[in-house]
């Protein structure tokens, strides 16, 4: 697999709005005004789930189509929060609400669900056993 490169740069419009291109296509990052941004995009977590969402989405229609299951249509609901752990420590609650629209069984519906939590990006955030991001600075 060729490695993915995503450019992320301030841009000059307030304290946190980001500019970023991803594979060609321009996007825009902000904080909510609440917090000192001027909300020209979505936050940080929104992107995340975005894309959480995304990847479960084409990887349930990926499947279905190929075992040409009647699946109409997909939805994705996430929500983040943070909330208190042991050692006075805050983790992170992903919490995703699949819709599944056409003519499926029960059995269907369980393998989706299986295949949904096999989705690329729901392993990395859920199967990474050692630190997975590296930094430097140049």
């Amino acid at each position: 697999m060729t490695e993915t490169v995503v450019t992320v740069e301030e841009s000059g419009q307030g304290l946190y709005t980001q500019n970023i291109k991803a594979a060609g296509h321009p996007l825009t990052a902000d904080e909510p005004a609440g917090v000192g941004g001027l909300d020209l995009g979505p936050a940080p977590y929104d992107l995340l789930l975005a894309a959480l969402g995304a990847c479960t989405s084409m990887t349930l229609r990926m499947y279905a189509d190929q075992k040409k299951w009647g699946l109409k249509h997909v939805a994705v609901r996430l929500t983040h929060k943070k909330e208190a752990a042991a050692g006075n420590k805050k983790i992170d609650v992903i919490t995703r609400s699949i819709t599944l629209e056409g003519d499926l069984d029960d059995a269907q519906r369980q393998r989706l669900l299986e295949i949904a939590n096999k989705c690329p990006l729901h392993r990395t955030l859920t199967e990474t056993t050692r630190p997975a991001i590296t930094s430097s600075i140049n």
